[in-house]
Order: C-alpha cells, then structure tokens, then sequence
C-alpha cells in the first residue's frame, strides 16, 4: 500500500507544479502609430510681402533693431529698408529647402555698431502666421571676426 501511496503523492505533486513553457501569445502586436505628416515645403510665394521685423537678442526678449522686410515670389527683389536710412539693403535667397529659406545680406553699414560693417545669413520659416528665424551678423573690424547671432520675429505689413 505504500507504493501507492508514494505513486499518488508524486501524481499529484507532478499535476500541480506550474508548467515552464507557456503557450504562445497570439494576440496581434498594437500597431506603430505613423509619425505625424512632414510640414508641406516652403515656397517664396508663401513668405512674399512686406514684413515689419524686430530682431532680438539670443538670449533675451529686448529689441535690437527694427526693419522693414521685403520679398517677392521669386529671388528677385528682397531687401531690408532699416527706419531713417534712404537706401535698403539688398538681400539674396542662397537656397529654399524644406519648411526654411535661407538668405544673405551685405556688407552694409551696420546699425548696431556705428562704424562698422556688416554682413548676415539667416534662416526664415514661416511660424503661426509670423516671419520667425535667426541671422548671424559678421562685423568686419581689424581684430578677429566679431559675431552676433539675432533671433527674428516679423508680422505682415498692411
């Protein structure tokens, strides 16, 4: 009787002990959620206008310079007209890519640092209904190459 006893014992020991291998999980993977849609590209007929532009310091709110921006539908005919200067300063589109259009100025008498000038490239796009971007000026003086980089904000002229 005892090895029936011992025989039921490890019958039931064996029947209840967990079972290592687990049967596959068939329920479907969650799918990926697709990446949101890339911004539509930039064209200059988006930008073209006139746009009352303040550039800002990096680093801070304050307003360094106020302008009037000018561009066009196609690379002609950009400028800078700065307030109590008779001549605007002429702007080049170096390229248009993506949702940005890059641009370069000068050198022009700079209206930071009297005496001394300057020339910018910048990167536009277009933000909520505002001119938004950044240029860096380089100031020509006779020690190293002094920089200063601008954060710009415009609205559109009436």
């Amino acid at each position: 009787m005892r090895p029936i006893f011992i025989l039921s014992c490890a019958v039931a020991i064996v029947g209840c002990a967990k079972s290592e291998n687990k049967p596959a999980d068939t329920t479907p993977a969650a799918a990926t959620p697709a990446p949101p849609p890339a911004p539509p590209a930039l064209k200059l007929s988006d930008v073209a206008g006139k746009w009352n532009v303040k550039g800002m310091s990096a680093t801070s709110d304050s307003t360094l310079v106020t302008y009037l921006f000018t561009a066009t539908a196609d690379t002609t005919g950009w400028s800078i007209k700065f307030p109590n200067r008779a001549k605007p300063v002429v702007v080049h589109v170096v390229s248009v890519a993506g949702d940005s259009v890059v641009i370069d100025a000068g050198p022009f008498p700079s209206v930071l640092r009297k005496g001394v000038t300057v020339r910018t490239r910048g990167a536009l796009r277009l933000q909520d209904g505002k001119l938004v971007g950044t240029t860096v000026a380089h100031y020509s003086v006779k020690t190293a190459d002094s920089v200063r980089t601008i954060r710009m904000e415009g609205t559109k002229a009436p």
